[in-house]
């Protein structure tokens, strides 16, 4: 396989964050832990292939973040409809207050 000439070398996308999440890819950098062991031996193009890799799983990591965000309000929006739903069918207890002695002159 050819490789495409390349004038600058692809520098690592290290970001100084070096811990792992729980499917084993960079925190920071979002590579994998062969891709961050093997750069130094990449080529080139590997390492541009990397770097495309890792901006699709960023582009991931914050759609999820996204969804869960909405999710989250939704959440929070339907908790506090509840708790104004005024209309509740089971409680007479309003039906049951004795008005007949309340003046408002008095």
């Amino acid at each position: 396989m050819m490789e495409q000439l390349s004038f600058f070398a692809v520098p690592s996308p290290c970001v100084g964050v070096c811990q792992s999440d729980s499917r084993g890819y960079c925190v920071g950098c979002l590579r994998s832990r062969d891709e961050r062991f093997n750069w130094m031996n990449y080529s080139e193009l590997q390492k541009q292939d990397v770097i495309r890799l890792c901006l699709q799983r960023k582009r991931r990591r914050q759609y999820a973040m996204h969804k869960a965000k909405q999710q989250e309000m939704l959440n929070q929006q339907i908790a506090h409809t509840a708790q104004l739903d005024f209309e509740d069918n089971n409680d007479s207890a309003a039906d049951d207050v004795d008005l007949a002695g309340f003046d408002l002159d008095g």
